[in-house]
Formats: structure tokens, sequence, C-alpha cells
């Protein structure tokens, strides 16, 4: 089992610095930092670590400004940085020489130097963003992949692929660049696909010296130079490439140059490569899924979930093999009455989105009125703002939420929580996702609090009342779970209590089924101890009919 070490200043026991954490730090070492800005210029060698926050904290800086080091640089080993922040300011934010490299939704700026700097090894980025770099990302000798990454407002060239690297470059976005937004040069061999350039000074993608690309569904617009260059001696694979809006001509081959150009695709080789790529966590979707499918009842709340979890699977495919996504939210609307299972089926969704990648993590955070609204003007809020940049990277799941829709005299701020909600919920929607929740006649109304709350959902899914055979086996299971029994013959009064509840307004579901087991161990304790002896291993384990009727009365047929 791996190592883990904590780095938190001031707190007993855990490193202060994210060096004297590597120093000592062996092979495979997870290293958890708490938040922070740590001024230190990072080394690692001949040796694999994991660096990434500790969890249930903030963000987490790295910072080398003022040295001429890399924020952190790794010769002969390996890292994986997780959700961090690397700036540097006279050498590559990350530094690789020789090592495998994996980065995971981590932002790198240097000021006069590369964002990544790659020699040798391999590059795994997925999910990144570089920007206010001199150079985006240089990879050269080097293997790997880049997916879903972001390089924008660089200095110069946002990628530089050379010396013979083959990297494929996937549903990643470069723009805003002084020169071109992809030069590929000597010798290298990239697949750029399903990529989009735009706003460059320079060629969108310029190919030179002996190189020969694979361009495949890219999208190069807005550009002050040619869509696409190769210069004498070049080759390679244009494919199903669009160029509009760029310097003339938009497609440049000079004498000399003979790539192949196709305006549709012959094939789907490769296409094999990004869906295994992206399914790597199959297993654990399939185990949520498994989880979710062994909830009591909810057949139809099953169903949508599903449906969910199945176009978002194909959007992520789609959008890594360049293909068009139809844009959306995760944000949903659960409604039905208390102890439906929509907390848990909540959570589950959230694992479920973090299992796809869809959200950097899959965590979870309940939050009720009283955790979102102030008791002064501005004070809601910044309460809101702090709960939903908590839950980034997850699931906020709002229970009640139609109470921040009910005035509660003249100085309520419940609708300024709502405000707040809308906009955060725009502003970061590929960040986290929304769950809000309430009975359903009391959700309309709170959909109507603000007229860009409703868009802001994709879906509304409705949780109806277990039935009295659903709450049976629920409390069968809850006995099991417990290591309690049921009795022989308590099934039927058990039967025509759940029915007769199911029909109160109040009915409250799986929850009556939890008050009624624990007041059942109850009844059972105080009937065992007035016992003449020690009680056997089946007493203390059954509940029987005088334990149910000593709860809610006798139960007539």
């Amino acid at each position: 089992m791996a190592r883990t070490i904590q780095v938190a200043p001031g707190q007993r026991g855990a490193y202060t610095t994210i060096g004297d954490a590597l120093a000592d730090a062996s092979d495979d070492t997870v290293v958890e930092v708490a938040e922070g800005t740590y001024r230190e210029a990072l080394y690692l060698s001949g040796k694999s670590v994991v660096i990434r926050p500790l969890p249930g904290t903030g963000p987490v800086v790295i910072d080398s400004a003022g040295v001429p080091h890399p924020a952190l640089s790794c010769r002969d080993g390996g890292v994986q940085l997780e959700g961090l922040t690397l700036r540097s300011e006279e050498a590559a934010a990350l530094l690789a020489e020789r090592s495998e490299i994996r980065v995971e939704r981590c932002t790198l700026s240097s000021t006069n130097a590369a964002g990544i700097s790659v020699n040798g090894g391999r590059l795994e980025a997925r999910k990144c963003t570089v920007e206010n770099s001199l150079y985006g990302l240089l990879i050269e000798d080097a293997d790997g992949s880049v997916t879903d990454c972001t390089i924008s407002d660089i200095a110069e060239d946002g990628v530089l692929a050379r010396i013979g690297t083959a990297a494929v470059f996937r549903a990643t976005t470069v723009s805003r660049c002084g020169n071109r937004g992809f030069y590929v040069y000597q010798f290298a061999r990239p697949v750029i696909e399903g990529c989009e350039v735009s706003g460059t000074g320079g060629a969108g993608i310029a190919v030179a010296y002996r190189s020969e690309p694979t361009l495949r569904r890219c999208k190069l617009h807005d550009l002050t130079g040619p869509g696409i260059t190769f210069a004498r001696g070049t080759a390679g694979l244009v494919e199903e490439c669009e160029i509009r809006n760029t310097g003339t001509p938009g497609l440049e081959i000079e004498e000399g140059a003979e790539p192949v150009v196709r305006e549709r695709a012959e094939g789907l080789a490769g296409a094999g490569d990004v869906l295994d790529d992206l399914s790597r966590d199959d297993e654990g979707i399939e185990k949520l899924l498994a989880e979710l499918d062994a909830m009591v009842g909810l057949t139809e709340v099953k169903a949508e979930v599903r449906g969910l979890i199945d176009e978002l699977q194909v959007n992520e495919w789609r959008r890594s093999a360049g293909l068009s996504v139809a844009t959306g939210s995760n944000n949903l609307i659960f409604t039905g009455a208390p102890g439906t299972g929509k907390t848990t089926v909540a959570r589950i969704y959230g694992k479920l989105l973090g299992a796809l990648g869809v959200l950097p993590g899959g965590g979870f955070r309940e939050v009720s009125r009283r955790d979102l609204v102030g008791q002064y003007l501005g004070h809601t809020a910044e309460k809101t703002a702090s709960v939903f940049d908590e839950a980034k990277g997850g699931v906020l799941f709002i229970d009640e939420a139609y109470t921040l829709s009910r005035s509660a005299g003249s100085n309520d701020f419940g609708q300024e929580s709502i405000d707040t909600l809308v906009k955060l919920m725009e502003d970061h929607r590929h960040e986290s996702a929304v769950i809000v929740a309430g009975y359903t006649k009391e959700m309309s109304e709170f959909l109507d609090a603000n007229p860009g709350l409703a868009s802001r959902f994709s879906k509304s899914v409705e949780f109806v009342n277990y039935a009295p055979d659903d709450l049976l086996l629920i409390m069968e299971r809850m006995t099991a779970a417990g290591d309690y029994r049921l009795a022989p013959g308590i099934a039927p009064p058990l039967h025509r209590y759940f029915a007769a509840l199911s029909a109160d307004p109040n009915f409250g579901n799986a929850r009556e089924a939890r008050k009624l087991f624990e007041g059942m161990r109850k009844t059972q304790a105080q009937r065992l101890r007035r016992l003449p002896g020690r009680p056997t291993l089946d007493d203390l384990r059954t509940l029987n009919e005088q334990d149910l009727y000593d709860v809610i009365g006798p139960v007539t047929e």
C-alpha cells in the first residue's frame, strides 16, 4: 500500500514545506498538501510520487517566482500532479526529463518559459490549463497524450512538438497565441485530433523540418496567419479539418511537401484508442451502477440516471474524437417526498460523474437553507459562494431548496442566495453539479424565483413514494444490516402497517421504516431486560410481533 504523508504548516506531525516532504518520500509516496501558496522550487530525481491537495482543503499553489528554477522539475523519475497550480518566472513551470509525467486538472504558467516542458519519457495531461506563458507546451523526444486541455494567452507558440515526438493531442483548445498555435518540426509525428485553434498571430498549425503529423477533425478559425502550413520536405494527413476566417491561403502546401488531404474520413482507425483511454474507470462505473440498482424500488429513477450516464459517456467519447457535442449541464432537480432516496442517488450520481471524468472529483456536499442564507445584506452571497466553492469538482446537494424562495420576513435573504447560485452555476457549469431537492409542488414554485433558474438544470427526476412491499424489503435490509432478524409471521402486520402509513399526507417513506426499526430495537431491549436469565443468541437477534405492537399498537385486519 502506498505511503501517504502530509504537508501542512503549523500542524503537528506534518511537514512544513513540500520540498522537505519530497526529500523524505520513498518511491510511490502520496504527498497531500494543505491549502496555501508555497514559495518553493521543487526538485525530484530517481523516484515516483503523487502530489495532490489535502482532501477537504482549498487550492494549492507552488510558486518559484524570484528564483531561476522551475516550480517543479523531475529527472529520471515520475510524478503525478492532481489539482495544483504551478507558477514560475524564469524557467518552465513544470520541467521533466526522461520521466513519466501525469498531470490532471492543473493550472500552469511561466512568464519567460514554457508552462510544461518535457524532454524524453512520457507525458499524460488531462483537463489542464496552460496560460500566461512564453510558450504553452514543449514536448520533444517523448510520447504520451494531451486530452481536453486549454492553452491560452501565450506570447509565442502554443504547442511545440519536435524531435520525433509521436504524442497525441485530443480535444484540446489553443487560443490567443502571439505566434503559431501548433508548431510541428524536427521529424515529429504527432496526432492532433479534434482540437480547436483560434486567435493566433501566425499559422494555426505549422509543419516543418521533415515532420509527418496526422491532423484530424480540427477546427481552425479567426487566425492572422494561414490555417495550416506544410513546408518543403514534410508529409502527413489532413482529414476532415475545418478552416475559416484565417489568413490566406487557408491550407498552404509548399512545393516539395506531400501531405494527404481528405475532406472526409476513410475510416476510424485509432478511435478504439480514444474509447479505451476514456473508459479506464469502466469497472468503477459498473460498480456504482450496481449500487444504484441494488436500491429498493425507484425503477423510473434508476432508468433516468442510467440514461443520463449513457449520454454523458458517449459525449465524452465524441468530444475526444473531435465530434460536436450538444451543450448542457449536469445540474438536476429531484422532486418527491422525504425518505425516497434522493440524497443517496445524488451521492452515487456525483461519484459516477467523477468516474466518467466529467467532473474532477466526485465529492458530495449536502446543504440546506441555513448553510446558504446569511443575516444581513451581502452575507448571503458570501456564504453561498463559499459553499459552492467547497463543492467544486463534485455535487452540491441542496435539500428542501424551495425554502430559499419562501420569505421569512422583510429581512429575508433567500432570494439573494438564489440569484448568486444562478450566476455561479453558469460561470462554473463544467466544474460542479448542483442538485436541488424538495416536494414536487414547492419545487415548481422555487423555479419561478429567478428567470434564469430553470434553464440551469438539464432534467427533473421524480421520486415516487415507496409501496408497502418496498418498505417491507427496506425494513428487512435494515434489520439484517444491524445484525437483527424479523421473527417469522411478522411480515403481514408490517405490510398492513406500511399500507396504512402510505395513505397519510405526511408519509415519510424510508424514514418511517428507520423510525420503526429503531423503536423495535428499544422495545426488544426492554423486553430482554425483564427476562429471568441471560438471553440466548437467538433472543438477542430476533425482533418479534410483541416488539412491533409495543411501538405501533395493535394492527387491525
